[in-house]
């Protein structure tokens, strides 16, 4: 009867829905864009930041390198590693640099922008995120460079269509709290245009995401996750998720490439380490809600995970 019991709840676990959960983010800066043809845009690399474009009205081409895509009314483009690309209304068209353009209207995390020749109109919705959390650099680091959900398929995505007028609606004029609103907007859109990658693209090779998806390993890494000070062992582990130890840490090790008291040394350091860079933290007492007795054992293992000591990390703040 027990043993049912663990299955049962096993089954009813959604690690990856818990991951996207992390997906919180900060530093968000929006603009919206006036564009009449012709015109083209060069936006550089935004170190550990992420990108989308979402056309309002008009057309648009991306360019990024070699590849180009041709974006329509109601497309969306995510650039999860916030990788230098153009946008432009003809692949022939003039390019300026972001920063050489004068906002018509600009605040701390909002800027609206007219640029162009006089010719037919576009009309974008540029946003520039990061995410602090340790759980997010794993599930990004998963994504392709671009991800482009056409409004071809919004038969698919009823949310989409719904969340794509809400946002042109709050773009077009600056009504009171509209940048909070966005915002919020904001959040919804990156983990549904995640999600509907990971139901309809993602190639489920071994991996982080694959093990999110396992029953068991998925259980596990959640577990991981959500108590990463707990006092972890392979047993312990293995005991959650109703499987033997061997069988587990082979598992395990299997899917994700590293042994499981690995992954979870490694968490502990990514959390810690997004800890010290939102707050000013004690260090002694950081280490002891990971599980760490010793602060100099901590330290160590700070330094060979992240590559600096959590002094450093903690100056950064």
């Amino acid at each position: 009867m027990g043993y049912t019991f663990f299955v049962a709840k096993i089954e009813k676990q959604d690690p990856l829905g818990e991951e996207l959960h992390f997906l919180r983010m900060s530093g968000v800066s929006y603009c919206r864009s006036d564009f009449t043809a012709p015109w083209g845009l060069f936006l550089p690399l935004a170190e550990g930041c992420a990108r989308f474009h979402v056309v309002v009205s008009g057309t648009a081409v991306l360019r990024d390198g070699n590849e180009t895509l041709k974006l329509e009314t109601g497309d969306l483009v995510l650039i999860p590693h916030g990788r230098g690309h153009n946008l432009l209304d003809d692949l022939a068209s003039p390019v300026v640099q972001l920063e050489d353009l004068n906002p018509e209207h600009q605040n701390e995390r909002y800027c609206l922008f007219r640029h162009g020749g006089g010719g037919a109109l576009t009309q974008l919705v540029c946003v520039k995120l990061r995410f602090d959390h340790p759980a997010a650099y794993q599930l990004i680091a998963q994504l392709p460079r671009v991800i482009h959900v056409k409004a071809a398929n919004s038969h698919e995505m009823v949310w989409l269509d719904a969340i794509l007028r809400f946002i042109a609606s709050e773009a077009k004029g600056l009504r009171l709290g509209g940048d909070t609103v966005l915002t919020r907007l904001a959040d919804i859109l990156i983990i549904q245009t995640i999600r509907w990658w990971i139901e309809h693209q993602a190639m489920m090779q071994p991996g982080w995401l694959a093990a999110l998806r396992d029953a068991r390993i998925g259980r596990a890494i959640t577990l991981i996750h959500r108590d990463p000070g707990h006092a972890w062992t392979v047993g312990s582990l293995a005991s959650e998720v109703a499987m033997s130890r061997s069988a587990f840490a082979d598992r395990f090790t299997q899917m994700l490439g590293e042994p499981v008291m690995s992954y979870v040394t490694r968490w502990r350091m990514y959390t810690a380490h997004t800890i010290l860079r939102q707050e000013n933290a004690d260090i002694g007492e950081l280490a002891t809600r990971l599980g760490y007795t010793s602060e100099a054992a901590f330290n160590r293992t700070f330094k060979r995970v992240i590559g600096k000591t959590p002094g450093v990390a903690r100056a950064g703040h």
